[in-house]
C-alpha cells in the first residue's frame, strides 16, 4: 500500500512524500518525494492508479491572480513521481481538487478565489486548459472569514454525476451537474444545500450505501448528516453534533471527515482539541451517535485517512510535522495509536494507493 502526502513547502518540505504503509502494522517507510511545485497541498490520483494531481496552493501564478495544479506519471513499481505538466486554476488559493470516476475531468476548489475549476484530462495524464470556470458569490455572518465566498471542496458523486463544492464563506454546499462530455458544469435544481449562519462548511464525505452524506464545519466545530437524493442532487438536513466534548473552552477548528469502508463509523478532526471525533452512524436513519475522541498525537490535524481496508487511520499532524497510526476497532470503531510515527514536514492530505 502507497500513501502520497501533500504538504506545505513553506517550511522545510521538498513536496509530495512517497511512503509505503505495511499492511499489518500500518507502519510508514519512506520511499521518495517529487519537488518542484509550491504548496502541494491537496492530492488526488486518477482512477487508473497510474497519474496523481496536486493543487498549488498558492496566490499567484505566473503574474496572476490564480493557482495552479500539476499532473504527475506514478511509477508502477515504487510509486515514484514524475511531473508531466500545470495549469492554471483560474483562481488563487486552490484548497481541494478531485477526479471524476472517468478519469476524464479534474475539478479544483480555489480557496482564495471562491470559485471552481474544471480541467480536462489527456490520454497521457497530462492536463488541458479548463473547459469551465465557476465563480461563487455573498458572504456570511463572520466577518473575518466570511466576507466574501471560499470554495473549500469539490466532491463528485461518481453515481449521479453530480459536484458538491462546500463553501466555507456562503455557508452554502453549492451543487452543480457535471456534464463528462465538455466538461462543463452547470447548476442544478436545487442549486444548494444552505447550512445555519457561520457554520463554515469546509469537507464533505458520501456514505457507502449512496443515500446520506456527511460534512465537518470548520467554523462553529459541527458535523451534519444529510439525507441524499442522488437522482434530483438534493441534500437535506437529518442532524448536527458538535464534534468537541462539552467541557471543551478553547479555541478548534475542524478540518476533515470520513466514513469507515464498512459504513459503520464517522470520523472528523479536530484542530485546537487536535482530536479525531468517533460517531457510530444508525444503518436506518444515517444518524450519528458521539462515541468519543482520540487524541492526534499531535498538533493540527489538518488531514487524515483511512486505508481501504478500514483496519488504519492515519492523521496528518501538520503543526508536528508527523503522521501517527491509529488501528481502528473494527467492531467499536475506536481508535488505538499503535506507536508508528512517520516524520513528515507539514502534511496536509494523505492518500492511498493499493499495488
Amino acid at each position: 500500500m502507497l500513501v502520497y502526502v501533500g504538504t506545505y513547502t513553506r517550511t522545510e518540505s521538498e513536496g509530495i512524500y512517497v511512503y509505503r504503509m505495511d499492511e499489518k502494522t500500518g507502519e510508514l517507510s519512506y520511499i521518495s518525494h517529487a519537488a518542484g511545485i509550491e504548496n502541494p497541498t491537496f492530492l488526488a490520483i486518477h482512477p487508473n492508479g497510474r497519474h496523481l494531481y496536486a493543487v498549488s496552493e498558492v496566490p499567484e501564478y505566473r503574474g496572476q491572480s490564480s493557482g495552479a495544479i500539476a499532473a504527475y506519471d506514478i511509477d508502477g513499481d515504487a510509486g515514484a513521481l514524475t511531473q508531466i505538466n500545470e495549469r492554471p486554476t483560474g483562481g488563487p488559493g486552490p484548497c481541494h481538487v478531485a477526479v471524476d470516476t472517468t478519469g476524464r475531468f479534474a475539478l479544483v476548489a480555489n480557496y482564495l478565489g471562491g470559485s471552481v475549476c474544471v480541467l480536462p484530462i489527456r490520454y497521457d495524464g497530462s492536463l488541458g486548459e479548463a473547459t469551465d470556470f465557476v465563480q461563487h458569490e455573498g458572504s456570511s455572518v463572520d466577518p473575518l472569514r466570511q466576507g466574501e465566498p471560499h470554495a473549500h471542496s469539490v466532491n463528485i458523486d461518481d453515481s449521479s454525476g453530480h459536484v458538491y463544492v462546500a463553501d466555507l464563506g456562503i455557508d452554502k454546499v453549492m451543487t452543480y451537474r457535471l456534464d463528462a462530455d465538455n466538461g462543463k458544469l452547470t447548476p442544478n435544481d436545487p442549486p444548494f444545500a444552505k447550512l445555519r449562519d457561520g457554520a463554515g462548511p469546509r469537507h464533505l464525505a458520501f456514505h457507502p450505501d449512496g443515500k446520506t452524506a456527511y460534512l465537518i464545519n470548520e467554523l462553529d466545530s459541527t458535523v451534519t448528516a444529510f439525507g441524499l437524493d442522488a437522482e434530483l442532487g438534493a441534500l437535506d438536513e437529518i442532524q448536527t453534533l458538535s464534534t468537541l466534548p462539552e467541557d471543551f473552552s478553547g479555541t478548534s477548528h475542524c478540518a476533515d471527515i470520513h466514513v469507515s469502508p464498512s459504513g459503520r463509523f464517522l470520523y472528523g478532526s479536530n484542530r485546537g482539541h487536535d482530536s479525531i471525533a468517533i460517531y457510530s452512524i444508525d444503518g436506518g436513519s444515517g444518524k450519528m451517535t458521539l462515541l468519543g475522541h482520540e487524541p492526534t498525537g499531535g498538533r493540527t490535524p489538518r488531514n487524515f485517512a483511512i486505508d481501504p481496508t478500514g483496519a488504519f487511520l492515519l492523521a496528518a499532524n501538520q503543526d508536528s510535522d508527523s503522521i501517527v497510526t491509529f488501528r481502528i476497532d473494527g467492531g467499536t470503531g475506536l481508535l488505538k495509536a499503535t506507536g508508528g510515527v512517520a516524520t513528515v514536514p507539514m502534511p496536509v492530505c494523505l492518500k492511498f494507493l493499493a499495488q
